[in-house]
């Protein structure tokens, strides 16, 4: 146990600081000051976390932790700091898919050490993923990711399922996580590399 909370412990402050740094990117596309930026940071980095932990009555993560606020402040200081670069809005997206995909295991992850059941905890582990990017999206003024038929909780998902399935048949934890995350990943990157996305519905004006 002492080995899994440690592993869940290093991938949470990962998962937080690259959501983090999407929040902050996202403020620098829209020119915002600093203060917006470590704003933008922490409820992109926090936000998914934070709701998981509320709807599996566990303490919030960050309340008693100020270091993940700390990581957050750090993520926007050094996308601050990095000024104007053309590469760095490209890295938004990239960014974003470590991010889902280190979410989806941690969050799924978190929810089954704490005996939710593996199905509702691919449920805790999506919405780890994607309620902080949705919030990043509305408050930046963009069609959040739930609007949009881009592969992006869908990859979410496919990682939490994997890690759950891995879980189940009886790998240990550090390769059941990194299969999750491979596919989590790999999907996402796919989606961004050759632009794909879900059907429409028939006969909508999106298809």
């Amino acid at each position: 146990m002492d080995a899994f909370a440690t592993a869940l412990f290093w991938l949470d402050y990962a998962a937080v600081a690259v959501f983090a740094a999407t929040g902050a990117l996202a403020a620098a596309e829209r020119k915002h000051d600093i203060i917006t930026f470590a704003f933008f940071a922490a409820i992109t980095g926090v936000g998914g976390g934070t709701l998981r932990d509320l709807l599996i009555g566990a303490p919030v993560f960050w309340v008693q932790r100020p270091g993940y606020l700390i990581v957050c402040l750090v993520a926007a200081i050094i996308v601050w700091s990095l000024g104007k670069r053309g590469w760095r809005f490209r890295a938004l997206l990239w960014l974003d898919a470590l991010g889902l995909a280190a979410y989806a295991v941690v969050g799924t992850a978190k929810a089954m050490s704490l005996g939710v059941h593996p199905i509702s905890s691919v449920v805790m582990g999506v919405l780890t993923t994607c309620f902080g990017g949705v919030i990043r999206d509305v408050l930046a003024g963009e069609p959040n990711m739930l609007l949009r038929r881009e592969i992006y909780v869908t990859a979410a998902l496919l990682g939490a399922i994997v890690f759950v399935v891995a879980e189940g048949l009886g790998l240990p934890f550090w390769p059941s996580a990194l299969i999750g995350f491979g596919a989590a990943f790999a999907l996402r990157a796919a989606a961004i590399r050759y632009h794909l996305a879900l059907p429409g519905f028939p006969g909508s004006k999106a298809e």
